[in-house]
Formats: C-alpha cells, structure tokens, sequence
C-alpha cells in the first residue's frame, strides 16, 4: 500500500521514562505519524466518509499520548499504534517517537516503528490484556546528532588537539527474546542511554587515525558490549574540510560481522576456543574431567544473583550453591564475581559474610527460577524459622531478570533492596557494571557510587569490605598484606638453583624452611621454563611433583601448595595430591584442558602472560611499532581469563601475572613495573580489579643493571623488583629469597598498602 497519510513533528507534554537528567520530569514528546492506507475514493470522490481526517487523528493521538505516563519510548509508539489501528481505523501506521530531552549530549532519541492490525489480538487492541513489545526487522532505536569530543585523524595538530565528531545512531531490535515473555513482565528494549554512556566512555578515552576505525569501533562495543544484534553508525567531521559541512562515514554491522572477524583472527593465530578443549589428550583416564560446552540455546534468560554465607565453610558453601543451580539443563552459570567479605547488616551480631554474585543463562520463569533457589537453599541447611537477616549457610537472591519487572507477595524483581546494599553492589558490579537498572534508569556502578558518596556524607559506613579469595580453607584479604610465594624448584637444571632440590627428601626439607622464613605460599615445579630449556615429558614432571606435595601433607604440612605447571594432566594429579593453586605460565595457551582442571578442582589459579615456550619466546619479544607491552599483556590475558570463565573458573579465584621476563627483553620487563598501576588498577584496563602475581627473582634483567652473573647473588636487584611491584599493586611476589624479601614486603606494605 503506498497511499500515506502524515503528521508531522506534533509535539506534546508527557512523562515518559526520565529526562537527560535522569528525573521522572514532563517533557516534549516529538511525534511524527504515516497511515498507509488508500486515498482513491476519497481523491476520486472527493467525500469526507472515505477520508482519514488528520485533524482527528492527531487530537486522538495527542489526547492519548498526554493523558497516560509510559516507561519507555518504545510503550509510547506501541500505544500509539494500537490506538490509531483502533479508533482511526488505519489498516497499518509508521509511528516516530523523539525525545529532545533524553540525553545530554544528543538532539534526540526515540524509536521508530511500523505496525499493522495483524500484529495484535483483538484484546490487546482493545486494551484489555497487557501487550509485550515485539519488534520485527523494520523497527529501529536510535540517537540523533550525538556530539563527543576525541582525537581523531592523522594530520600533527590532530592528534593533539581534540574535536567535535557527530554521530547518528541506528540500532535494529528485529525479534529479541521479549516476543516470549509472559503478559505480567513489563518488557523493553535496548536502553538507548546505556548505549550511549558505553560509546562515550570507550571513545572519549580512545584515539583514532581514520573514520573508519572510529565507526568500526563504534559498532563492536555496542555489539560487544551493549549486545545490539544489529546497528548502523553514521559519523561525520563538522571540521574535516573548510568548505564543507562535514565529511564522514556510515555502515551498518551485526553481530555475525564480528563473530566472524573474531574467528579469523583466532585461526590466524592459532588460538584455540574454549569449544576446542575437547578431546585433548593430557588427562588421565580416571580425571573425571568434564568438558563445559557453549551455553544451550534455549537458555535465553539473562539473571544476575546475589550469593551470601556466613556458617560452615562459607567459601564452599557458594561454590556449591553454583553446582546445585546447575543440575539439571535449566540454568547455566556464565559469570561469577569476586568474593567479598563483608561485616554482616541489619542484624550484626553474627560473623561476617562471604558474599559474591553470579550471572546465570536459564528457561526457568521467575517464579520457577525462585522454586529452584528456594530448595537449594533447604537442601544446603538453611532455617527459614530463625530471625531474618540472621546466620546462614546460604542466602540466594534474585537481583535482576533481564529487564523485567515483576511482584507478587513473595518475589519482587528487581530485587527491592539491591541499591542500599554495598556487599550486594559490590560483586554485582564485577560482572555487571554497566548493566542499567530497570526501574531507577542508572548503571550499577553509579548505584554503587551514590550509595558510597551517601554513606561517606552521612557517616553510616557499616565497616570494612574486604576483596578475599579461598586458600586452602581460609580466606585472605587481598587488600591485608602483600603475600610472599617462596619457589620450590624439584629440577636439575633451573637457571639458579638447578639440581638442590631433586629429591623428595630435599625438597620437603626446603618446604619447610621456606616456610619457616616467611613464605605465604610455596610454589613447586618440576620443569624448568627459563629460556632455551628443554622440556621433558610429562610423566617425569610428575614423578618430580608429585612425590613431593604427597610427602609433605603426609608430615603435616599446612602451608597452602602451588604447582607450578602449563600441563593440565601435571596440575590434575598434584591437586589430587594435596596441592591448593594452580600457576600456569602459559595461561592456559598451551594446553587448553588446563582450564577445565583448574574448574574442576575450583582452587586459585595464576594466569601468566608468555609467547611461544621455552626455545622461542626471547623471538617473540616484538610488540608492535609502538612496543605496546602492557597493552598487548592486557588484552592477552584478558582472552586466557575470558576463556577460564567460560570453562567454569570462578572469577574470585583468577590471579594474573604479567610475565616478566618471558617473552619480553629487560626494558620490557622495566616497563611492566613501571606501569603496573595502569594494568591493574586502572579502571580502564581489562586486568582491573584482578589480583596480580609478580615474580622477579633473580631474573636476567636484574644481573643486566647490576652485572651481576651469578644468579644467587641477585638478592638485593630483586629487592627494588619486589618492592616497585608492591607500590604498583601487586597481592604476591613469588621469590627465592624469602627470608630476605620478607621484610623488604613488610616495609613496603607498610608504605604504600591502603590498611583497613
């Protein structure tokens, strides 16, 4: 039908979700209305009763558009649609809703629709039964005339000086997942504000050479990071040419463009996909080992949950409470968040809580999904008789369900309390910082900031959180002291102390008085990794590892164990042995099962960044024309902790280490200490907030700056090494000299560690 009929730019006063500012305040509403229908008895005739009159429809469509307050862009036009079908008898209509007030940097932002009576029952278009929104593949969300400020091009005064660059927005819904939920959800689309806070973010802090990379960029972290299955970006330069207007770019990207890009590079380069760990050979046949797959496609519901305990072995108890979500082909475990010890709240006579949040993929609705936590929860010992708030072994909540809202007498989603809890925000941040909540139109993170700036101006800090992990039975306080990993090496030919510790007998004995100077942690390992050794089988690392955890734990040995290995098979027997972690110098990179014993076995796991192995990595210490190390090291070990992830790793147990020395010269490894804050505390690096291991000892760039040859007498080099790596963050040290180094961490914690 190519009869239309318009109405153009009709503007009128409604509250409709929130302003730039975030406010729950009336503002103008920019409708634009096309009625498809046929004008040819009308035109012939030129007789009112064949004739939509426009007058008529635009004081229906202003009467109701004013009268009723709607949550989003998206329910104005579906609104609209159904009353202009109905009451004006229009067989199809094209409905353009622009908020000019939605956003502070852009003209507008709205959505654009195209609906038919077809596409309702005949109780939604009477308004009797609530009206998910569906979107098909003509419906578009977008930002008009976004203005940002970045550095952008090639010319000298370019890449000095920022400008002004303009961006138009087009981001395709097509079906999504809300076409199936129940009538009682309140449903919605991609938040266009969310949309537009990541793009900044990202950009603002970027710089580009061409448009092209710009707009690239732009479509990937929507893709990416705001999961738009589709979108067109247009970008244009108001200052690119004197004479005229502006110059630019458009396209359009889906998901599949990337997915496919992403693809290509990882056969490029030889990585292998977390799919791919399938069938590696490496594992004894009795390991018991299972292989997680992609998450099933029926699970379509995105739920984050909080986790808390506080009796028993509170560590164990979350790890189990994720085992039991899983049982069954309802709910899959997708992300975990850092584990937090926190002072217990509203009741605070009792321990304090090991709280954490999880992210789950499932088909279970909320109810059935509350069903499920409610049994897990009886399962694991909790009373639900005792006072609320009180002691318990496992407390499961639901935080979020997509973007839907629900009540009833026992479950309230979005969960009611979530934003006056600081041990809720906290881990929910981790995994979820950017995620908008659905009701109060904020990001996690900034519900996490107001919440701390109100505690801080009113006084009311409930006491100290502190980021924790699990080691053999305890919980260490990430932010307590620095720990001290004393290295235990059971090889003949390591680079300093090679052939001292070969036999069980000795190596135990060495154990012990690593422990006894002062180490946190021993690290044994039976292979060496220095540059050109050769590396022997995996049956004999065992046979050099094995023996001596077996020993040890057999006289009683307490300290916690690490085996330092990048062989899955290594580190699954030494962890049936007794060892407590898992260091992996080659982050999974060389055997890709590694991830799935490291899941298995749910102990801490240091991830390192290496090239290559053992003969080729002093080759492969190129990191591009602008020696980019700790952006490649960042963006390296951020894949390797992406794919443990995805295997079943928890995120609360993830250590990374940035590789000194392996694969990179002595000014790279120079580099890495000085900019070890940028990797790891920065908030824009991907490493944020990760715990990081650092292992300077006796290392040739040290014997470089000193000139000294012999190995054993770096003690001293390794002491600036160690001290710099604590002032740029690092939770442990991995040393020889222990007892030496101990009060080097001592004084330096002392300096530069923020205590409680």
């Amino acid at each position: 039908m190519t009869d239309k009929i318009c109405i153009r730019d009709l503007t009128v006063r409604n509250i409709i979700g929130v302003d730039a500012w975030e406010r729950s305040k009336r503002q103008p509403i920019i409708i634009n209305l096309t009625v498809y229908t046929s004008v040819s008895e009308a035109g012939d005739t030129d007789h009112l009763p064949y004739s939509i009159h426009y007058g008529v429809l635009c004081k229906t469509v202003e009467a109701h558009s004013e009268k009723t307050e709607f949550r989003s862009v998206e329910a104005l036009a579906d609104s609209i649609a159904r009353v202009v079908i109905t009451k004006c008898h229009a067989p199809k209509i094209t409905v353009r809703i622009d908020k000019p007030r939605a956003l502070l940097h852009a003209a507008s932002a709205g959505v654009e629709i195209t609906r038919s009576r077809s596409d309702y029952t005949e109780e939604q278009l009477q308004d009797t039964v609530p009206c998910p929104i569906k979107f098909n593949q003509q419906d578009i969300i977008f930002v008009k005339d976004l203005r940002l400020s970045c550095i952008i091009g090639v010319n000298p005064w370019e890449r000095e000086e920022e400008q002004v660059v303009v961006l138009n927005l087009q981001i395709y819904p097509g079906m999504d997942d809300t076409s199936d939920r129940k009538a009682d959800y309140v449903s919605s689309t991609h938040n266009y504000r969310t949309i537009v806070r990541t793009i900044t973010k990202y950009i603002e802090a970027s710089s580009y050479k061409t448009v092209e990379a710009f707009v690239t960029s732009v479509a990937r972290i929507a893709i990416e990071k705001c999961h738009v299955s589709k979108i067109t970006v247009k970008m244009e330069k108001p200052s690119a040419i004197v004479f005229a207007g502006s110059a630019g770019v458009e396209i359009t990207r889906d998901r599949a463009f990337f997915a496919k890009s992403a693809a290509n590079k990882a056969h490029t380069r030889g990585v292998p996909s977390v799919s791919a760990i399938h069938g590696l050979p490496g594992l004894s046949a009795d390991s018991k080992l299972q292989i997680r797959g992609p998450v099933p496609a029926h699970l379509t519901h995105e739920v984050y949950l909080a986790l808390g305990s506080n009796m028993g072995d509170s560590a164990a108890n979350l790890t189990n409470a994720l085992k039991m979500l899983e049982q069954g082909e309802n709910v899959r475990v997708v992300d975990t968040s850092f584990m937090y010890e926190t002072p217990p709240m509203y009741v605070t006579d009792q321990p304090p809580f090991l709280n954490a949040a999880c992210k789950i993929k499932t088909d279970l609705a909320p109810k059935d999904l509350l069903k499920k936590i409610k049994e897990i929860e009886a399962e694991m010992g909790r009373d639900f008789n005792t006072i609320r708030n009180g002691p318990r072994p496992i407390d499961i909540d639901i935080l979020l369900y997509g973007s839907v809202e629900y009540q009833d007498d026992t479950l309230t989603i979005p969960h009611v309390a979530m934003q006056e809890r600081e041990f809720v925000l906290r881990p929910l941040c981790d995994i979820a910082k950017d995620v908008e909540h659905p009701k109060l139109y904020r990001h996690i993170s900034q519900l996490l900031s107001q919440l701390l700036l109100k505690q801080e101006e009113s006084k009311e800090m409930n006491g100290v959180i502190h980021k924790s992990f699990p080691l053999r039975h305890k919980i260490v306080h990430w932010d307590s002291k620095t720990l001290v990993m004393g290295i235990l090496n059971t090889t003949p030919d390591s680079f300093s102390d090679g052939g001292d510790y070969s036999t069980a007998e000795a190596a135990a004995l060495r154990a012990q008085q690593l422990v006894d100077d002062g180490a946190d942690i021993i690290d044994i390992g039976g292979m060496s990794t220095r540059p050109n050794s050769v590396e022997i089988s995996e049956e004999e690392e065992i046979r050099r590892v094995v023996p001596v955890i077996k020993l040890l734990r057999a006289r009683g040995f307490d300290a916690p164990i690490s085996v330092d290995t990048f062989r899955a098979g290594v580190a699954d027997k030494a962890m049936e042995a007794g060892a407590d972690l898992i260091n992996d110098v080659s982050a999974g990179q060389r055997d890709p099962a590694m991830y799935s014993v490291m899941a298995k076995w749910n102990v801490p796991v240091c991830l390192m960044h290496m090239r290559g192995d053992s003969k080729t990595m002093m080759s492969q210490t190129d990191y591009g024309e602008r020696n980019d190390v700790i952006g490649e090291i960042s963006r390296d070990l951020n894949k390797s902790i992406q794919r443990a992830i995805a295997a079943g790793v928890h995120r609360w147990n993830i250590i990374v280490d940035p590789g000194i020395g392996f694969a990179k010269d002595s000014e790279q490894s120079l580099q890495v200490l000085r900019r070890l804050p940028e990797m790891i505390l920065d908030p824009k690096s991907p490493l944020a907030g990760y715990p990081c291991l650092v292992g300077p000892s006796r290392k040739a760039f040290i014997g470089h700056l000193t000139q000294q040859q012999d190995a054993t007498k770096r003690a001293w080099g390794t002491a600036a090494a160690c001290s710099a790596s604590v002032a740029g963050g690092a939770g442990i040290v991995r040393v020889h000299d222990v007892k030496e180094i101990r009060d080097v961490i001592k004084v330096s914690d002392a300096i530069w560690r923020v205590h409680a």
